[in-house]
């Protein structure tokens, strides 16, 4: 018999059997952390909005320089670094929705209106947030649901 040398290695077989679980494995994996990503990027946007909110109804509603309306929060920004200066610090951090926003459009809204009530609201990404208090129906949004965030005064 002749003597045959011990193989060092793996074959290309083997080799792709590999990778081709470790994909199938990967791939599980995405979808399966999609619905935690969208939760927890609601559970920011939540979060966003409260300290927002602190800051818009510091004593009573904001009134912004252009009167009643919807207001993207980016929007806003020039006008409350002049009237309150002390908020410079935190509006260059300005945060924005976490799947649809940027630093231009934040995708955060503020309405005021004629009758002296206010509230900033955003899309959520969650279809099944039970709606109830905070949560409301509305119009498709940015985000693809017609679930809303709100906070009012």
């Amino acid at each position: 018999m002749p003597y045959r040398k011990k193989q060092k290695g793996f074959t290309l077989i083997e080799l792709l059997v590999v990778i081709a679980i470790v994909g199938v494995i990967g791939t599980i994996m995405l979808f399966a952390v999609a619905p935690i990503r969208g939760k927890a990027r609601d559970a920011k946007r939540k979060d966003d909005l409260s300290k927002l909110g602190q800051i818009l109804y510091a004593n009573s509603c904001y009134i912004p320089d252009g009167g009643p309306g919807d207001y993207d929060i980016a929007a806003l920004v020039p006008e409350l670094v002049v009237k309150y200066p002390q908020y410079q610090s935190y509006v260059s951090f300005l945060p924005y929705d976490p799947k649809s926003g940027n630093s231009s459009q934040t995708n955060y809204h503020y309405v005021y209106s004629d009758d002296g009530h206010c509230r900033i609201y955003a899309n959520l990404e969650n279809e099944s947030e039970p709606l109830g208090g905070y949560v409301v129906t509305g119009p498709s949004g940015p985000n693809g649901t017609n679930i809303y965030y709100q906070i009012s005064k």
